[in-house]
């Protein structure tokens, strides 16, 4: 019986990940890369150091931090191997360099939270259905620290406004968790969600963030629009640790005075209600 070959390793390893909760979507790719590179070469026997460089720069040379992200899931998975064929080699950590420590995030500001908000008000069309829904949006992001993927997720039947509840499904590592909301926010989100119901050209159905148009709104969309709005109010990274992110909005700070955004039209902070336009 011949051995299995390094494709159906990797797809039973994947396999095992997958059965112990971790996420394999990411290094599924590389993984499966890497063994159809080995077979495209010729390779046979155990994982080498060479073989696994070999592939890390096959495409990516000249970019010593790409190739050394490109390791990481090889290395992993060598270690497995290893167990099973101790004359598997395991790529040391390193070999092309340190990566670069990512940069530290934006903190927003109360102000910019709010002008932020204010700025949403403008987006076009006028008396549309898109300036109420960017508003939620961003205020909730920033009101509970839940990933732009997860919120764009979130179907109607996953906003219970009556017991203040969010159900995140399917989250990173595949994992689903409920989201207790702070009085403002499910106000917020009422107020909101009867605005979008009464537009007549809304869709009544699918996805609770909406606009005129569409049912499903679309990350590229909501990335596009945030970078206009932030040109608008002249937001670059000088004096700051980096240019904002939708992202950053996570990192929003005082959590412990949780959540203070009222979403439309203002926000709560620290028990005062500042203009948000």
């Amino acid at each position: 019986m011949s051995p299995p070959s390094l494709l159906d390793l990797v797809d039973s390893y994947l396999d095992l990940r997958r059965r112990l909760g971790f996420d394999t979507e990411g290094p599924r790719w590389y993984l499966r890369s890497f063994a159809r590179y080995a077979d495209r070469i010729g390779h046979a026997g155990p994982i080498t150091i060479a073989l696994a460089v070999g592939w890390a720069l096959s495409s990516a040379a000249g970019q010593p931090a790409r190739a050394e992200r490109r390791l990481g899931p090889v290395r992993t998975f060598a270690r497995h191997c290893a167990a099973i064929d101790p004359a598997t080699e395991i790529p040391p950590p390193g070999l092309f360099g340190r990566l670069p420590r990512r940069r530290s995030p934006h903190i927003y500001s109360d102000r910019e939270i709010a002008a932020l908000l204010r700025a949403c008000g403008g987006l076009q069309p006028r008396g549309g259905l898109r300036s109420a829904t960017y508003k939620a949006l961003f205020s909730l992001l920033a009101a509970t620290g839940l990933r732009l993927s997860d919120a764009l997720r979130l179907e109607r039947r996953d906003v219970d406004l009556a017991s203040g509840l969010l159900t995140v499904r399917e989250s990173k590592f595949h994992k689903s968790r409920l989201v207790p909301l702070h009085p403002t926010v499910t106000e917020g989100l009422s107020r909101y969600a009867a605005h979008r119901d009464a537009f007549r050209r809304a869709p009544r159905f699918g996805r609770f963030f909406q606009t005129d148009r569409t049912s499903v709104l679309g990350r590229a969309a909501v990335e596009k629009t945030f970078a206009r709005l932030r040109g608008q109010l002249g937001w670059t990274d000088s004096g700051r640790a980096r240019r904002p992110r939708i992202h950053d909005l996570r990192h929003y700070p005082d959590r412990r005075i949780i959540p203070r955004l009222t979403l439309v039209p203002g926000c709560v902070r620290r028990g005062r209600a500042a203009d948000a336009g």
